[in-house]
């Protein structure tokens, strides 16, 4: 709490005084806007029917019930919050703003021209320059509308409905893994926190939370392929759904690290690693051969970051700053659950326990490195939804399940009906 008081106050000085920080409500990307909308009487149900059943349904129900539920929850809190700002606003307006995905989609007649021009647009400087967040990806996160669009749904309402359709389902992958690396026990403790998570704020409707879930379920086969469940299939499905994730985001490279926290708490670590590598070679080699080149692409990348808000806003705020925003979309309970995670660690705690923490530490290294490297400064509320969501388990080791849910409930309600997201 002090954290995010701090980043608010310093911020708003720097911005006020300097203008540096290039958003409204520091640390946020957000407008003050204290707003009831149609999405409230929901979006209230659901964080009451989570606090008050969650954890004992979490026990009671079977391991595929459970998965459903949470998937079916996590839409109706993620929909509910969504639409407090209303449909337009909260949902079918949010992906066509000037700086996102479906302003291009005409320019994606011919995709193989496309695709092999696309570096030749991300300067500012360059004739018919992309968006902000068309130029900040490879070109994989454009196509996914694209190709929406080439199937009859097309526009904002169907993009913003297919992000939180897919998004909601990064709770369950996270739940498979946690069972499949870990204890079913921790992972039934955790769902009732991946269900009520305040990133749920920004799952709908913005498309880093279509990313999350692309990795989240990567990383989810992966921990079955090391934990000897079809270790052929799901190994391959894996690399498939990894190679795939780096041409949604350059930064989701950094999954890697969390992936390898998986393979060191896997029993059949070496056996999918052949199947992976083939799967993961998939994206890589079509994206090439179309004449796409990631590497590149990425180079021009910095120099368009630095030409833009990324030159201007101070590193020297954000580098701690980013951090009181992951504090915003995990909530206090994450912040809780991440100190017994350390005591657990720091004990060599045996079991389950330990095997949780350490792929919690995965995905907090993941975000210091994120952090440190410069790349990421402001809107990490958004941009960490990916690597957040895999602190959320955190929470299975807390005691006192129902006060740690309100917590995060008022949160996230706090923060959609207080502030104006950028998403």
């Amino acid at each position: 709490m002090l954290l995010v008081v701090a980043a608010a106050v310093v911020g708003t000085v720097i911005q006020h005084r300097h203008g540096t920080l290039r958003v409204n409500w520091p640390p946020l990307l957000a407008d003050w806007d204290p707003h009831l909308g149609p999405g409230t009487p929901a979006a209230l149900a659901v964080a009451a029917a989570v606090v008050v059943y969650g954890p004992s349904v979490a026990v009671r129900l079977p391991w595929r019930s459970l998965l459903l539920a949470a998937w079916g929850t996590g839409m109706a809190w993620t929909w509910s919050l969504a639409l407090v700002d209303g449909w337009h606003q909260g949902v079918a307006g949010q992906l066509t703003t000037q700086h996102e995905y479906l302003r291009v989609i005409d320019r994606f007649h011919d995709i193989p021209a496309a695709l092999r021009g696309f570096s030749d647009h991300i300067l500012l400087e360059s004739p018919d320059n992309w968006p902000a967040h068309v130029a900040g990806h490879p070109p994989g996160a454009t196509l996914t509308f694209v190709l929406l669009d080439r199937i009859g749904l097309g526009g904002g309402g169907w993009a913003g409905t297919w992000c939180i359709t897919v998004g909601t389902t990064a709770a369950v992958a996270v739940l498979v893994a946690v069972r499949a690396l870990t204890e079913e026990r921790l992972a039934r403790r955790a769902a009732p926190f991946l269900v009520l998570a305040p990133a749920a704020v920004w799952v709908g409707t913005s498309a880093d939370g279509y990313f999350a879930a692309v990795a989240a379920w990567a990383l989810a086969l992966l921990a079955l392929a090391v934990t000897g469940c079809r270790p052929g299939w799901t190994g391959l499905a894996s690399g498939l759904l990894f190679g795939w994730t780096v041409y949604l985001s350059y930064g989701l490279t950094l999954f890697a690290v969390i992936a390898g926290a998986v393979l060191l708490l896997g029993s059949h670590r070496t056996r999918p690693l052949p199947f992976l590598l083939a799967g993961f070679l998939v994206a890589p080699v079509a994206f090439t051969a179309a004449g796409f080149d990631w590497w590149e692409a990425y180079r021009v990348l910095v120099t368009r970051y630095h030409q833009g808000a990324g030159g201007v806003r101070p590193y020297g705020y954000w580098v701690w700053a980013n951090l009181a925003c992951t504090v915003v979309i995990v909530g206090l309970a994450t912040v809780a659950g991440l100190r017994r995670a350390g005591a657990a660690l720091i004990r060599r705690t045996d079991g389950g326990q330990a095997r949780l923490a350490l792929l919690v530490a995965g995905a907090l290294v993941a975000m210091l490195v994120a952090d440190l490297s410069g790349m990421s400064k402001a809107e990490t509320e958004r941009i960490w939804l990916p690597f957040a969501l895999w602190l959320l388990p955190a929470c299975a080791l807390l005691t006192g399940a129902r006060a740690w849910l309100v917590a995060q409930a008022v949160l996230a309600l706090l923060v959609n009906h207080l502030l104006l997201t950028g998403w």
